[in-house]
């Protein structure tokens, strides 16, 4: 194991979804941001997968259309709306899906996910994840929002049906409590 998947929780992140995830699968990047989940969803499911990615900001949406345009990605359905309306776009089962809270990097940071409609998008996550299907969520909490975001997800998860899901949380213990904070939710 390379020691990146140790250090970064975003890098451990896709290390655990790619032991998961197949071609052909579909999943789902419910915080789109600059489109690096997306890209390597894309590449892991192929051009029989798909990829469903949401976020409201058209600074979002631009960046990551680039970013896929560049890399020749075709298997990708931008959505910008937000992720607790995913039920709108997604019909099928899905594999996977990727969460990174908080705010756009390099963009505005006044607008930034919420505790209560990223519990609902997890839920709805949840619903769609098929069997043995894997969620990741990281959690940036060094700011106000995300401070209480964090206390509401936390309390969501936490409350999970053991008999349905197994959910996992890596916490840097030694670092400042700001650290962000890795989720795993898997369905039984």
């Amino acid at each position: 194991m390379d020691i990146k998947y140790l250090i970064r929780p975003t890098e451990l992140a896709k290390y655990f979804l790619k032991d998961v995830l197949k071609e052909g699968d579909v999943v789902v990047d419910a915080t789109m941001g600059n489109g690096n989940d997306t890209l390597f969803l894309a590449n892991i499911v192929g051009e029989k997968g798909k990829v469903i990615s949401f976020d409201v900001q058209d600074l979002a949406i631009a960046n990551t259309k680039k970013l896929l345009e560049n890399n020749h990605i075709n298997n990708v359905d931008l959505i910008q709306d937000g992720h607790e309306n995913m039920d709108k776009y997604i019909c099928d089962e899905i594999s996977g899906g990727m969460f990174n809270l908080g705010y756009l990097p390099k963009g505005d940071h006044h607008i930034v996910t919420k505790g209560e409609t990223t519990v609902v998008a997890i839920e709805k996550c949840l619903k769609f994840l098929k069997r043995n299907g894997m969620i990741t969520m990281i959690i940036y909490h060094g700011h106000s929002e995300g401070k209480i975001e964090k206390e509401q997800v936390i309390n969501y998860i936490e409350n999970l049906d053991q008999s349905k899901f197994h959910v996992m949380k890596v916490d840097y213990i030694n670092q400042t409590k700001e650290s962000p904070i890795l989720i795993t939710i898997i369905k039984k």
